[in-house]
């Protein structure tokens, strides 16, 4: 059976991935913090003919994190999708160095703790999937704190890509543009919804990459709508 670890799967891009990737022969270990949600992505993933298994973890604590690996079993892993993640949208002047901590701990930390963690269960074709964001490749002002944390994550991870490749496990990184999820909720402003990507979308982009060939890599995957970035 292939089992798969899904972080931030209760909602959003996470939740669809899970969701997409659950089939007949699978087990989906679902991350989040709402329990609620969670029980909601189970019963669907279950539905769709997949084992599944939820954790609840903050994964700005390190002993949390470390806890959710722990949970994931002493198995062999298929695949490892680093999707939570938060953004501190602010003025530089006005992040405080909590904000700051907090958004390295979740959006590089975690991943950095869980692939350390989850590695040595990887076996030739699994998998290490990152949900990063246009951001780590392009600047927007006042999302410095997100976009300097999906860049290290993005330089974390091709730098681990070549250092895994001798075990043929894959490092996959995707890049969605805008996409409706709630965290355009708690942005300032007025965003074009109509222009940003479905969560279903994305989970298409990374049910593809994690279905080719074991020998195929399908490095870097960028999914926006047509029209452009907002």
């Amino acid at each position: 059976m292939e089992r798969i670890l899904v972080t931030g799967a209760s909602r959003g891009i996470g939740r669809a991935v899970a969701e997409r990737l659950a089939e007949p022969g699978r087990e989906i270990l679902l991350h989040g913090r709402d329990t609620n949600a969670l029980a909601e992505v189970r019963d669907e993933v279950v539905r769709r003919g997949a084992g599944a298994r939820v954790h609840t973890a903050d994964l700005a604590i390190a002993e949390e994190v470390l806890g959710l690996a722990a949970a994931a079993g002493g198995g062999p892993l298929h695949a490892l999708v680093n999707n939570a993640g938060g953004a501190v949208v602010k003025p530089v002047a006005e992040i405080s160095l909590a904000e700051w901590e907090e958004s390295l701990a979740v959006n590089l930390t975690a991943p950095f703790l869980l692939v350390q963690a989850l590695l040595p269960r990887l076996a030739a074709g699994g998998a290490v999937v990152n949900l990063l964001s246009i951001a780590a490749r392009r600047p927007f002002a006042g999302w410095s704190a997100y976009c300097a944390a999906k860049a290290a994550l993005d330089g974390f991870a091709r730098a681990l890509r070549e250092e895994v490749r001798p075990r043929g496990i894959r490092v996959i990184n995707v890049y969605p543009a805008a996409t409706r999820t709630a965290l355009w909720d708690t942005v300032a402003g007025s965003w074009r919804r109509d222009r940003m990507l479905a969560p279903e979308e994305v989970a298409e982009a990374v049910a593809y990459a994690l279905s080719r060939p074991p020998g195929v890599l399908v490095e870097t995957v960028e999914v926006g709508d047509i029209s452009g970035p907002l």
